[in-house]
Order: structure tokens, then sequence, then C-alpha cells
């Protein structure tokens, strides 16, 4: 039987403070105790009193800023009804204006055709057909004949899908009128009309803001460059430099461009000029002296003036 070996004696045990105590004793980390000693320190420092009237003022610019803003809001809101009906009001004279204009124009048509029946009344046949064939080349008297039709009209409206922008340049240009008119008459065009508007050695194509003027005239798109001429004429017209640009331009851009064969085209007059110089035509009298054609005394077809410098 073996021996027991004899027993240790034990240490006495060390017993940590209880935690719960020292919890309800200190509820708050030191961390804490540190902060709000901090704050109380910058609190009690003269910076701080100094710093309180600088956050007030802004705080009353913010509520005026604020309070401006209202007010110009809502006069913006209670002058939106005047404004809309000024924008009414003005848009009714507009189109008032141009019914004016039509019903003047038709008048001006009228008249115009009028005194070309008395005046063929009044001349022989043969000064009445030379005149009419002067006035169909000057573009003061309506001509009728087979011709070609270029249409160009605006790209539609395709924006980018990201950006919210055109592609380029989509709409018509009064460049691009001016080439097409300058290329007609290069092809052999007797007469040429934009929209109705027919072109004299004296017409104008400008632009004004986003608005074409054909001789001070707005014309707006689809745009028709009639022109009568011969037969050839369509073909010239489609091989000059000007075509093929225009072509290329229609496919980049996607604007409209077209020209095709139209018979029995009318293109009316263009209106009256304003001469601003004039000289009569003088004929020699049997006796050799010069005496005014048309003047009292003598024989012969009434004189015509001849303009030496153009108008309009």
């Amino acid at each position: 039987m073996s021996a027991t070996p004899p027993e240790r004696p034990r240490p006495d045990r060390v017993y940590a403070p209880d935690f719960l105590t020292e919890l309800f004793r200190n509820p708050l980390d030191p961390g804490y105790a540190d902060a709000a000693a901090a704050r109380r320190r910058v609190a009690s420092s003269p910076d701080a009193s100094r710093g309180w009237p600088a956050r007030s003022v802004s705080l009353v610019v913010v509520v005026v800023l604020g309070f401006l803003f209202a007010v110009a809001y809502r006069q913006t809101m209670a002058d939106e009804p005047g404004r809309a009906q000024a924008r009414s009001g003005l848009v009714a004279q507009i189109k008032e204006r141009e019914s004016q204009t039509d019903r003047l124009s038709a008048r001006a048509d009228q008249l115009r055709e009028e005194v070309s029946r008395q005046r063929d009344a009044a001349l022989s046949g043969s000064a009445a057909a030379r005149l009419r064939d002067l006035e169909a080349v000057t573009g003061l008297g309506r001509v009728r004949g087979d011709g070609v039709v270029v249409r160009l009209a605006d790209a539609p409206g395709n924006a980018d899908a990201v950006t919210g922008k055109g592609a380029g340049p989509s709409q018509v240009l009064y460049s691009d009128l001016q080439g097409v008119a300058n290329a007609l008459w290069s092809a052999g065009a007797e007469a040429i009309s934009i929209n109705g508007q027919r072109l004299t050695s004296t017409s104008t194509i400008r632009t004004a803001g986003e608005a074409i003027l054909v001789d001070f005239r707005p014309v707006t798109g689809p745009y028709e460059v009639s022109a009568i001429g011969p037969g050839s004429m369509r073909r010239t017209f489609e091989d000059s430099r000007n075509a093929a640009v225009m072509r290329e331009v229609a496919q980049k851009t996607g604007l409209s461009f077209g020209v095709r064969k139209a018979e029995d085209l009318t293109l009316p007059a263009a209106p009256e000029p304003q001469l601003r110089y004039a000289k009569p035509s003088v004929s020699p009298s049997p006796s050799g002296s010069g005496v005014r054609s048309g003047s009292p005394g003598s024989s012969g077809s009434p004189g015509t003036a001849s303009p030496s410098g153009g108008g309009g």
C-alpha cells in the first residue's frame, strides 16, 4: 500500500472589486469626461463670445435671402398671366398683319394685271410682244414653261440620347438657297422663284436671326426653288459642284434635298421695282435733230423709259 503524499497548503484567494459596484460608482467612460471638460474650456474662453455675433449675422442673412427669393418667386408667378396675355396679343397682331399683307399683295397683283391689259391694248402687237419678253427676262412678268424644282427641308429633330443636343447643323441655311439659285442660273435657268418669290437681278437672299428672307420677305421650310429653262438644265444642275455639296450635306446631317422635273410651271412676277435713274429713249427725226419719241407733234410709237440703274 502506497503512501499518500502530503497536502500542500493553498494560497489565499485575491478577489477583484465588484464590477457592478464600480459601474454604478463611475457610469461614464473617462473619455466622455475629458470631452465635456474641453467643451467647458472652449465655452469659457474669450474667443467663444466673439463667435456668437458672426453666427447670428449669418443666420439673419440666410433668412433675408430666403425671404427675397420667396418674394421674387411670388412676383414672377403673379406676372406670368400678364406676360402670356401680352404674348398672345402680339401673336394675334402678327397674324392680322400677315393677313393684311396677303390681301394687299393679291390686290397689287390684280392691279398689275389690269395695267398689263391696258398697256397691251394701247401698244401695237410687236411692241407689246417685245415688252412682254423684256418683262419675262427681268422677272417683272409672269412666266410659264417646263423646268425643275429643287426641294430642301430641315432634318427631323434627332437629339443625342445622352447629351440631348443635335448631331450637327440640321437646318437649311440661306447660303444653301443662294448656292442652289446660282447653280440653276449657271445651268441655263431663265426664271427662278423661291417659295413663290420671284428672283431678279437685284434680289437678295439673307438671314435675320433664324428666318430666311428673300427680298426682305420671310420664307419658311420646306423650301422649293422652281426654275424654268432648257431640257438640259436638270442634268447640268445635278452635275454641278453645288448639287454634290448639298447631297453630301444631306447625307451627313439628315437634310432633305431632291431634284425633280416639272412640267408646265408658272412663276409669278416680281414686285415692281423702285426706279432711281431713268432716261427716255431718243429716236432721230426726219430733219436729223433728235426729238424724244412720244413727245407732242412727233410721229411713231410712244417712247419707253429704259432704266440705267436698278431699283428695289
